[in-house]
């Protein structure tokens, strides 16, 4: 019976020694040894929103949360160690005499320098081959923090320039709102060049270090599956609404972000259409749409198409990302802006993006407020036919019926 021990532990360490080796040092993502470190962070993740379910507030939540990256790290250093701990101890089993010593000896051999025997002689090479690989992990995992950290702080980069380019959360209809308004239309096509980089290198570190999906931006408001999707709506408006003059930095940035997500989905073993239709079914509504278009005419953006006619060509642009981006949404338990699917794990008031004041040199205050999502201007009652806004939607029960939409 030991030595039946001796075998399955040997091919616990096999199977430890290739999963940190895929995890730290391979740089391709979605294999099957990638698995039990996935395993590990949703676990993790699961803990932290028991943690989080009192909390009040999206700040408080948001501040809850943001451990499930670090101690994702930690938590599969452990399981590692804890794997070969087991491991080796199983193979000390035929000459410790027990599973018991087994276990001391491996795991005084794996945590100290040179040969250590806990009361119990085991067999020299297993002691060794514990302690080489105690060093080994430890090291790996000292190696693969400034590799994730630098990923990290790339990935954050552009998501911090969307303050002030798409709003706080970022939303897709502010991004042509808001360069309208102060008259920078013409730095779109840098914009969508700029993110479509981002998504390249977003695939390639997302994939190869899946930890990071767990990493959430310093500020509440931030997220990067927010602002990817903030791009990705913007450019596919941009399109639909200016086929002739629109940049062709916009198509470009547009394929690159849904194939970035596709690969991450990949990598976290999702299943998902990998070619849909153009006519294929999505959460977004006409009547949210429709909104948005009134909302961006109202800034003076050039539009050379109606709503209506714009419709299909956004519907088939964004069925290939929403159900992605609504999936990772939800499962980083980002802010709820407008656009970004439900949260299993959040109230369901919607967080309209912040703009901030529009002035000019001089002082003056531009009236822009009416162009913000959640205004609600005194009207009379519009028709019940007329789209109703997503911001009307959500407050229905403080609403006041003399306060009709935009």
């Amino acid at each position: 019976m030991a030595w039946v021990g001796f075998v399955l532990g040997l091919l616990i360490v096999a199977f430890a020694a290739v999963s940190l080796v895929t995890t730290f040092v391979l740089p391709r993502g979605g294999t099957r040894f990638q698995a039990l470190p996935l395993i590990v962070g949703r676990g993790v993740r699961s803990g932290f929103l028991f943690a989080a379910r009192s909390a009040r507030t999206f700040e408080r939540k948001d501040g809850i949360l943001a451990g499930v990256g670090p101690v994702s790290l930690i938590a599969q250093l452990a399981m590692f160690l804890g794997l070969f701990i087991l491991g080796y101890g199983l193979m000390q089993w035929p000459w410790t005499g027990s599973v018991g010593g087994g276990i001391t000896e491996s795991a005084a051999s794996l945590f100290s320098v040179g040969l250590v025997h806990a009361g119990v002689r085991g067999n020299d090479v297993v002691v060794v081959l514990a302690a080489a690989t105690g060093a080994v992990a430890v090291a790996l995992q000292i190696g693969y923090l400034p590799a994730i950290y630098q990923a990290f702080n790339r990935r954050e980069s552009l998501v911090t320039l969307m303050e002030s380019r798409a709003g706080v959360p970022a939303w897709g209809p502010e991004v042509l709102m808001r360069h309208q308004l102060v008259a920078i239309t013409d730095a779109l096509p840098a914009l969508y060049g700029d993110w479509e980089l981002w998504a390249a290198d977003l695939a390639e570190s997302h994939i190869s270090y899946p930890v990071l999906l767990w990493f959430r931006s310093p500020e509440p408001g931030y997220s990067w599956i927010l602002s990817l999707l903030a791009v990705l709506d913007a450019a596919a408006m941009h399109l639909s609404l200016n086929p002739s003059s629109a940049p062709s930095e916009a198509r470009l940035c547009l394929r690159m972000g849904f194939t970035a997500l596709r690969r991450i989905a990949q990598a976290l073993h999702w299943e998902f259409e990998a070619d849909p239709a153009p006519e294929g079914p999505l959460q977004l509504s006409y009547e949210e749409f429709a909104y948005a278009v009134q909302l961006v005419r109202e800034t003076g953006f050039p539009v050379e198409r109606t709503t209506e006619d714009a419709w299909p060509n956004f519907r088939g642009w964004r069925v290939n990302y929403e159900t992605l981006a609504y999936r990772l949404a939800d499962r980083v338990v980002a802010p709820r802006a407008p656009w970004s699917g439900e949260r299993s794990h959040l109230p369901l008031e919607l967080m309209p993006p912040r703009r901030p004041p529009h002035r000019n040199p001089q002082g003056k205050v531009f009236f822009d407020q009416k162009l913000r999502p959640d205004y609600r201007p005194i009207t009379p009652t519009p028709a019940p036919s007329r789209p109703v806004p997503w911001h009307r939607r959500h407050r229905a029960a403080d609403a006041d019926p003399g306060q009709p939409d935009l």
